[in-house]
């Protein structure tokens, strides 16, 4: 085992009764959840932990997951996959409603109370990075709801002239935020124009008030391993039903522009089931996009000193039985 897994001191400014929570982080297509259900699994078992503790549940961190009905296309693990582990916030938000990281958090600090009181150790997974930081951090967020009026006239820009003016009045969130998202790009810019304050910003450090003890695991993959895994799933995916998912969102009731709003897989099959892209340019553009997305994932990573990143799973099992030991 690595030296340094040995030796690293976890939060040593945080008092060892406060409550201890693992994260499992990564880029898309990493193996985040099926790492956290092994884990708590383990602990489930009585592996690697004290004996007062009973346990772990996993909280998902993923800003499409938390939609109804965005399953194969998320990536969302199925019953099957859990292996008996209880996983909270999946499927509790409406898809044709706007969902922020606000009402993300207040929910997600509610699993967590949930998970502690069974005397449980809360497992965060997921590769969105403020949903991951709204939890763990002591961070407030502007309660900006939505600005009918201000959005109409947004609405009326297009993607290209939304992005351009999201740099020019916040160019830190510009440089992380998926510049053809159109819900992501105006909501954005209705907290910078209501607030006349730039999106607020993570900080990449503990904050000594903040109420958990936390390990937090990375998953490190190469750009090659990434793109063998993105495409083996997206050709998965598509085995399993994925154009046929979008198909019935569509007869629920989502429009085009909301489909294309959820990025990625939903926004290219979508448009190819419009005419615009055959399957072939579909395919292609997924996989393109994905390693885009990864490399955005990692740039908001990398601003975290906590992150112990790994590249093999059993370095994640000695990293917490040292943490929850310690």
């Amino acid at each position: 085992m690595d030296k340094k897994v040995k030796t690293f001191a976890y939060n040593r400014n945080i008092p060892k009764n406060r409550p201890k929570i693992v994260v499992i982080l990564g880029p898309t297509a990493s193996g985040k959840s099926d790492l956290a259900v092994e884990i708590a699994l383990q602990l489930s078992s009585g592996q690697a932990k004290k004996s007062e503790i009973k346990g772990a549940e996993i909280i998902s961190a993923d800003s499409r997951q938390v939609y109804k009905g965005l399953d194969l296309g998320s990536g969302k693990i199925t019953k099957k996959e859990m292996e008996g582990i209880p996983h909270h916030m999946l499927d509790v938000a409406n898809p044709k409603k706007t969902f922020t990281v606000s009402q993300y958090q207040k929910l997600g600090q509610k699993a967590i109370k949930i998970i502690l009181k069974k005397n449980k150790i809360p497992i965060i997974c997921g590769g969105t990075g403020l949903y991951i930081d709204s939890l763990i951090y002591n961070r407030q967020f502007p309660e900006v709801p939505p600005q009918p009026k201000l959005r109409k006239k947004l609405e009326k820009l297009t993607t290209e002239k939304l992005f351009e003016k999201l740099k020019k009045l916040d160019s830190r969130r510009a440089k992380n935020i998926d510049e053809h998202n159109r819900r992501r790009l105006i909501r954005a810019l209705e907290i910078v124009i209501i607030t006349g304050k730039p999106v607020p910003r993570i900080a990449g450090s503990i904050d000594k008030t903040a109420q958990f003890d936390t390990l937090i695991i990375g998953i490190r993959k190469s750009q090659t391993e990434l793109k063998k895994a993105i495409t083996k799933r997206l050709y998965k995916r598509l085995k399993q039903g994925m154009i046929a998912e979008i198909k019935n969102l569509r007869r629920r009731g989502l429009s085009w522009k909301k489909l294309d709003d959820f990025g990625l897989e939903y926004r290219f099959i979508s448009r190819y089931l419009r005419g615009l892209l055959n399957k072939k340019e579909m395919e292609k553009l997924i996989i393109k996009e994905s390693q885009r997305y990864a490399k955005r994932q990692m740039t908001w990573f990398k601003r975290d000193r906590q992150i112990r990143w790994i590249t093999d799973k059993k370095e994640s099992f000695h990293l917490i039985k040292n943490f929850l030991n310690k």
